[in-house]
């Protein structure tokens, strides 16, 4: 039997107008997220493993902005619906993460011995944190698809 010699389609090869790769804002986007899923994946990894038992609330916190961040990052980068929903939870999630955990971790600096990526709003982060979820769902709601008339 001879393999199939069909071509895909023009929608199976082109991605949605919607991915972040599509404008250079977009790509902009998509890089910070990226660098940040990285870093957070990092810095996370690195303090479960080597000292765990000393901020065990923070070190999660990080894990749980990394996974935030990585789920960010596919999500702008697949477009189209999935991938906007994908991003719209992921930004909602991370701007309430850092707006609670960054009071929180003014209020009470004994609960938070050791800094997360989003301890005091982001600080150790040139305030990235605050700013990258405002910036992300602004972007999406700008560049939602439109209904044709």
């Amino acid at each position: 039997m001879e393999p199939s010699t069909a071509q895909p389609t023009e929608a199976q090869r082109t991605r949605p107008k919607d991915a972040a790769l599509g404008s250079g804002p977009g790509r902009v986007l998509l890089t910070v997220y990226l660098i940040f899923a990285v870093a957070a994946s990092a810095r996370a990894g690195v303090q479960i493993a080597t000292k765990f038992s000393e901020a065990p609330l923070a070190y999660l916190l990080s894990a749980l902005a990394a996974v935030v961040y990585i789920a960010a990052t596919v999500g702008l980068a697949i477009g189209g619906h999935r991938g906007r929903i994908i991003a719209w939870c992921s930004c909602s999630v991370e701007l309430v993460g850092v707006l609670v955990i960054g009071t929180l971790s003014l209020a009470d600096s004994a609960a938070f011995p050791d800094e997360t990526v989003w301890s005091g709003f982001g600080q150790g982060y040139g305030y990235v944190p605050l700013v990258l979820p405002v910036v992300g769902l602004y972007w999406l709601w700008r560049n939602r698809p439109r209904a044709e008339s």
